[in-house]
């Protein structure tokens, strides 16, 4: 019969063993949380006139209450306007600026612009490399992130559909992607709204 102490050296030397063949390899990677976003404004500028689109979702989520959307005024036809957006999750006291989040996970995030009957082009004026991550590190991708574009629309008015998509986690080297194509983004929605919007 084997004594006490032998059995337990065995049982410790198993153990080590077994410990020391862990790996962290198996571990999945971490997964980067999709931001809260209770409101969206988005600024387009012709240099004199200003027109704000605006979602808010007071819950920011799927919840009870139901999201709005307003927009100031009509674009001006054959007019490029200057684009800006910005993101806030104002379930917090004060309100957090997500645009800082965006930046520092510049390569996790890409915002589409979608025009339905609508006469508008929409250009990227910023691009990952724009950016530093949370750690102060310049990103080098030149691929686009979508907080700032150009829209220039049409010599046609009417009314038509603006929708403004940022996607959580898009693949930014799929075909058509990183010249605006939400087609093959794939990813996560962390916002997608629809505006109606005229043209004069």
């Amino acid at each position: 019969m084997m004594n006490l102490s032998k059995f337990l050296t065995v049982f410790f030397a198993a153990a080590l063993i077994l410990t020391s063949c862990s790996s962290d390899d198996d571990a999945p990677p971490p997964v980067t949380p999709e931001e809260v976003v209770t409101t969206m404004v988005v600024t387009l500028t012709d240099g004199t006139d200003t027109v704000t689109l605006r979602f808010f979702d007071e819950d920011g989520a799927d919840g009870p209450t139901e999201p709005t959307g307003t927009v100031s005024g009509a674009l001006k036809a054959s007019t490029t306007y200057t684009g800006s957006i910005s993101i806030l999750n104002e379930t917090e006291d004060p309100a957090e600026n997500v645009n800082e989040e965006i930046q520092e996970e510049a390569d996790d995030h890409q915002f589409f612009y979608i025009p339905t009957n609508l006469g508008v082009s929409t250009t990227y004026t910023d691009k990952e490399s724009d950016y530093e991550n949370a750690n102060g590190v310049q990103f080098t991708s030149e691929n686009p992130v979508g907080l700032t574009f150009t829209m220039t629309t049409t010599a046609d008015t009417g009314d038509g559909m603006l929708r403004f998509v940022l996607r959580h986690e898009p693949n930014k080297d799929a075909a058509g992607v990183s010249g605006g194509d939400i087609t093959n983004a794939g990813g996560d929605p962390d916002i997608d709204w629809t505006f109606n919007v005229s043209v004069e």
